[in-house]
């Protein structure tokens, strides 16, 4: 009885390590199945583009109707837009700054609280003055400035307008229909609606049409280049920015020396005057002691007090003559002289999209549209 026993004993711890070997071979299947092998071999890699590459050879009617629809837009393209011209004006910078040898010569200035120093400053020199050009102060005020188009006088700004062909769309807006730009309008009488489409304009151009520079950091020569679909716009508002801009820096660098200058004459027309009132008075205090009695000296004071008034303010007056020429002078050296050297001349230089251009630019990026779309679509496929 306990042989049988033991046997049973024995059979079934067999048995149970014979079921645990196979539940631990098909677990260990199991992972090797979950766990794929991502290395890919050089020639699986060649199947894989030779698989590729037939396929998208199969689809050559759709790759090549692609191709023909692009290259057509394209040459439709070249045919619409409108060629961009570029109007090129340089000028060179002048700039004499008044020295210290008028400092002695002026010095009497400071009898009378002025100050005719050489001190002109340098605001509007080299980098300042390319971003003078390319401020919207400059620009807007460039924008009111008159032109002759179509035997009538328009603002450069109603020039853009019409060459953008804003005037159509804004026919059925009553909050722009009637805003026009009448030349050389004041700045301060635009309204709020006027404002924001200057912005507009300066925003546009100031990204797309207006470029200002220099060639060469070493040559003080100046260059500005204004791109537009419109020649004569181009031509037109170069011209006016440079001339806009010119008055501006001539004024400002020259307004110290002119304000000095100014109050010499306002002073020196004064001391004239006084000087004639004195001379007048001299005149009429001697006739009113003319045959007087040697012994009344008392009547021949106000001559006398007249005559030092006569030879006082002519002293003044003497002083302030050199002053006032002198600030002449100075104001001629504090006022810079900005000289054109080219001008945009018609023919403008004039940039057009190709025909050959456009056909090989839109054919082959319709190709390549329609290759990256054959692909997503056969990996969708096989999803």
């Amino acid at each position: 009885m306990k042989t049988d026993n033991s046997l049973l004993s024995t059979s079934f711890i067999i048995y149970i390590s014979i079921q645990l070997n196979k539940i631990q071979a098909k677990n260990l299947d199991t992972m090797n199945k979950e766990i794929p092998n991502d290395e890919i071999s050089l020639k699986e890699l060649l199947e894989k583009a030779r698989e590729w590459f037939s396929y998208l050879v199969s689809q050559w009617k759709v790759i090549l109707l692609a191709g023909i629809v692009g290259a057509s837009l394209g040459l439709y393209y070249s045919y619409s837009k409108k060629p961009i011209y570029t109007a090129t004006l340089s000028f060179a910078l002048e700039d004499e700054k008044s020295g210290g040898g008028l400092g002695g010569a002026l010095g009497l200035a400071s009898q009378f609280g002025l100050d005719l120093g050489g001190g002109g400053g340098s605001i509007f020199t080299g980098s300042n003055l390319t971003e003078l050009f390319k401020s919207r102060s400059m620009v807007e005020q460039t924008l009111l400035s008159p032109v002759a188009s179509n035997d009538k006088s328009i603002s450069l700004a109603e020039m853009y307008i019409q060459n953008k062909g804003w005037r159509d769309k804004w026919s059925a807006n009553p909050k722009f229909k009637d805003i026009q730009f009448l030349p050389n309008v004041k700045r301060k009488y635009l309204s709020r609606v006027h404002d924001s489409i200057l912005g507009v304009i300066y925003e546009d151009l100031s990204k797309n049409g207006l470029s200002v520079g220099q060639k060469d950091k070493k040559i003080a020569i100046i260059t500005i280049d204004v791109s537009s679909t419109n020649e004569l716009f181009a031509k037109y508002f170069t011209e006016a920015l440079v001339k806009e801009v010119s008055n501006f820096y001539v004024t400002s660098k020259s307004k110290k020396a002119r304000m000095n200058m100014d109050i010499l004459e306002r002073q020196t027309d004064s001391i004239r005057r006084e000087l004639n009132g004195a001379i007048t008075g001299v005149a009429v205090a001697n006739d009113n002691t003319f045959m007087l009695n040697p012994a009344l000296n008392v009547r021949r004071a106000p001559s006398a007090r007249r005559q030092v008034d006569v030879q006082a303010n002519t002293a003044i007056l003497t002083e302030l003559v050199k002053q006032t020429e002198m600030a002449k002078v100075t104001l001629r050296k504090e006022t810079p002289l900005i000289q054109v050297i080219d001008r945009p001349i018609l023919p403008l230089k004039k940039e057009k999209f190709g025909k050959v251009k456009g056909i090989v630019l839109g054919g082959f990026l319709a190709l390549f549209v329609a290759v990256i779309a054959l692909i997503f679509r056969k990996i969708l496929k096989g999803l």
